[in-house]
């Protein structure tokens, strides 16, 4: 799944203070800042004008991004230097988006846990101390992922229609599983943390996290995870290559356009306390099967070419999540709805936006 930046190398360098971003009247952090989640959501944050941006990410972000920031940092959310300087500011949110994803995290297990796992409860503790500190709530938004879920076989898969929160949570992957505990870790920080301590630790954590489908974007480049087939075949067709796809043409799974992510994000980031009855929600959109994909991006790329080639484990991993997510739980308690279907994502989003990035480039 697309989660957010690839946390998996080393730490490179350095960190960037921008004096043009640094008088919002909130203060929050954004981790895997350079992954196609962070890239969004730091364009949308900065058009709120009140917001001081800092992002971590491996990589250097751009210029265009960075200018965006208050403070770039080009570290390991690893980094114990890094996370103790970061203790020190007043964040008021933290969007942890930094994830090894599951393609990734199956070839180097020990890393994806160290990452995913690790790497969360670090942070985790991070916003603990800062609450204590300035004696507030910090939100602590975290993209959790479809990966959690884990049907024993397709017909298991096609009898369980759409998945509720509390259903089928026995993933197969190293990712699903360090999604499915850190899930589990956020409820504790945010309900039970320190309470035999002397005294008892006030809650400082509010955790949220959101299970997201599989994310397409018409702006960064898939990276990694296991459901960028989708994501994949558009961007091959409108780059005039041949695309060999790795699940089978009967392959469903959920799916959400770009837009909609972040602003599910913002909006659960933004919603009153005392609506949210869980800690973490699914959010859905459109659920076709890569078929349906391909025959849309034919539709859209005449000249493209895709051939189905399914790869053996890639596919069953992809047959264990499952074929659409129940979110009537988010409609509930924050008015959660998708604005892109299936066709308003690939005709009005998707295929204009891609098509330019292709073009300006040849």
């Amino acid at each position: 799944m697309t989660d957010g930046g690839d946390t998996s190398g080393s730490d490179t360098s350095g960190s960037h203070t921008s004096g043009s971003h640094t008088s919002g009247s909130e203060t929050v952090l954004v981790t895997g800042a350079n992954g196609e989640i962070g890239h969004a959501l730091i364009e949308e944050l900065s058009r709120r004008g009140s917001t001081a941006i800092v992002a971590v990410d491996l990589q250097p972000l751009e210029p265009r991004l960075a200018a965006l920031c208050a403070e770039t940092h080009t570290r390991s959310i690893l980094d114990p230097d890094l996370l103790s300087e970061l203790t020190r500011r007043p964040f008021s949110a933290v969007y942890h988006l930094a994830a090894l994803l599951s393609t990734s995290g199956e070839k180097n297990p020990a890393l994806a846990h160290e990452v995913n796992v690790n790497g969360t409860e670090r942070l985790l503790r991070m916003a603990h101390e800062i609450g204590r500190r300035e004696r507030r709530s910090v939100r602590f938004l975290f993209p959790s992922t479809i990966a959690v879920y884990g049907l024993a076989s397709l017909e298991a898969k096609a009898s369980a229609g759409r998945v509720r929160e509390d259903e089928h949570t026995q993933p197969t992957t190293i990712y699903g599983i360090n999604k499915l505990y850190c899930e589990r870790l956020g409820e504790y920080y945010a309900e039970h943390y320190m309470r035999l301590a002397e005294p008892p630790e006030e809650r400082w954590v509010d955790f949220r996290g959101l299970r997201y489908p599989g994310l397409i974007s018409a702006f960064t480049a898939p990276t990694g995870g296991t459901s960028d087939y989708a994501p994949e075949m558009i961007h091959a067709a409108a780059a005039g290559q041949p695309y060999r796809c790795f699940v089978r043409p009967d392959t469903r799974i959920p799916f959400m356009a770009m837009p909609d992510a972040i602003r599910a994000l913002l909006e659960l980031a933004d919603a009153p306390a005392a609506r949210l009855r869980r800690r973490v929600y699914n959010i859905g959109a459109f659920a076709p099967s890569a078929a349906e994909i391909g025959a849309r991006v034919a539709a859209q790329f005449p000249a493209s070419s895709i051939r189905y080639e399914p790869h053996e484990a890639r596919q069953s991993i992809v047959d264990s999540w499952p074929e659409d997510v129940d979110d009537s739980a988010a409609g509930v308690d924050w008015d959660w709805a998708p604005k892109f279907g299936f066709a308003e994502a690939f005709d009005d989003y998707l295929a204009p936006n891609i098509a330019r990035r292709y073009a300006s480039s040849r």
